[in-house]
Parts: C-alpha cells; structure tokens; sequence
C-alpha cells in the first residue's frame, strides 16, 4: 500500500518495545511531516548513542567513559551493590534518591527457554566482584516475575557464605485497595510486614 521505503520505515518502528504497527505507522507519517532538519536530528541521535554508548567496566550500566558517573562517584558506599537487570532498572532505583550504593547491571534474567543461562550474563563478574572488593550486602532488585524470581535464587545460592544476600521488599502499591490485590501479592505483603 505505501511506498518500499515507507513500508521499511513502519517496520523498523514497530520492532521497537510496546510499538504496534498503527504506532508505527502514525510515527512514521509524523516524520514525514516534520521538516527534514528535525527527523535527521532523530536519526543522528540514534547514530551517535549507539557509536558513543557502551559499558561501564566496573557495573555494567551505560556510559560514554570507561567507568559510568555511580562507579566514579566517591560519595557511594561500596560495599553495598544493589544488582538488576539493565540499565534502566539503575534510573528507576536512582529517581527514589534512598540508595547510596554501587550498582551491578547483569543484562538479562535467566530465561533456559530464551536460551539465557547463567553464562550469558554478568553473574561471574558479580561473585569476582563481591570478592575483590569486600561487598558486606548484595541487594537482589530483579523483577519480581518467574525469570527475575529464578535469577534472584540462582544468585542468592552463588553467594551463599560469602556476604549478606537480601532481596527487594515486594507486596502491595502505594494506593491500591487490598480487594484488587492478587493472593501472590498479598501474601508478600503478610510476609513482609515490619513493625511500626
């Protein structure tokens, strides 16, 4: 129906995560509707991080330097690394300003049936981490689903005897009804009761 070009457009778009084709579809429309300046200014964006951005050495999150801005920032307590899944988990903990630790950015959760065994991520970088540096705790901040679950106690069992291991709070949002609530989370909650 549309041009090649425009069609190769629409596809490429709606690879992207929570894309649809409509969505696609309308973004790609909007490009060409903008002047040309504006949507070359998106594709030298994209150009630029991808030939700028890589790892942090030390944790694994974005960078443009050797060492990301966490790593470099003397302020941080080391000997606290809270691990997650990708960079983006980094930012959502960071927006809380409550952490003053270090980070470990594994890049993935354990998937056998995506083909994601233990090797393919960050694990062993972790353990020769914790043991390098003298980490007193390891904050496990996977998603609460089954791979970030399965990766959580995979880790957990790796670091057993070596440091603290503890694992993020879970349980019921901040202004949600208790009669939404699944059992699930329910029953994190019960379990994670603290005294007040």
């Amino acid at each position: 129906m549309f041009s090649p070009v425009v069609e190769n457009l629409i596809a490429q778009l709606s690879r992207l995560p929570g894309i649809g084709t409509r969505t696609a579809q309308r973004l790609a429309f909007h490009l060409l509707r903008v002047p040309e300046e504006e949507a070359l200014a998106l594709a030298d964006a994209i150009r630029e991080v991808k030939e700028k951005i890589g790892f942090c050495r030390e944790c694994g999150n974005l960078t443009e330097e050797e060492l990301c801005v966490i790593c470099l920032d003397a302020r941080r307590d080391r000997s606290l690394v809270c691990v997650v899944e990708q960079p983006a988990d980094v930012l959502s903990l960071e927006r809380t300003h409550e952490y003053r630790g270090v980070y470990h950015v594994l890049g993935g959760a354990l998937s056998p049936l995506d083909g994601v065994e233990p090797q393919h991520l960050r694990i062993d970088e972790l353990l020769a981490r914790v043991e390098r540096n003298g980490v007193a705790e390891v904050v496990l901040a996977t998603n609460p689903n089954m791979t970030g679950e399965a990766t959580a106690a995979y880790i957990a069992d790796r670091l057993r005897g070596r440091t603290r291991v503890t694992r993020l709070a879970s349980g019921l949002p901040v202004g949600g009804d208790l009669e939404y609530a699944d059992e699930v989370t329910l029953g994190r909650a019960l379990a994670g009761r603290r005294d007040m």
